[in-house]
């Protein structure tokens, strides 16, 4: 997931300027916005297809918006795409480590790479 701010990167262009005053009559200081809009999507993507995009509304994710909203899209698509021959893996993002997500995917994925053995196969 990510959120696009989609402001002005300041470390792209410069402004040579002796003052504020000179700055803003050659272009402006740009700052960023102390509470930008944000749209937060979740998408899966494999070699057999793309599941639904779906949309998260305001707020941020905890575990439990996690569990309730994301993780049985990711069941869905998977068990569609692959049947039961299939293991879901995720990052080490605090919502997908939460104990309570672990459970959920330990009890509901054909197969679940935990938290503690997903960094493993990727050294591996």
């Amino acid at each position: 997931m990510f959120d696009l701010n989609g402001m002005y990167n300041s470390q792209n262009d410069q402004i040579w300027a002796v003052n504020r005053a000179e700055a803003d009559k050659k272009g402006g200081i740009k700052q960023m916005q102390n509470f930008p809009q944000k749209v937060m999507v979740w998408l899966a993507v494999c070699s057999k297809g793309v599941s639904p995009l779906l949309i998260l509304d305001k707020g941020t994710v905890n575990h439990d918006r996690y569990i309730k909203e994301e993780l049985p899209v990711a069941l869905k698509f998977g068990n569609k795409m692959f049947g039961d021959d299939w293991k879901f893996q995720q990052d080490g993002a605090k919502p997908h480590t939460h104990h309570l997500s672990q459970k959920w995917c330990n009890d509901h994925f054909p197969a679940f790479i935990d938290k503690d053995h997903w960094l493993l196969i990727l050294l591996i």
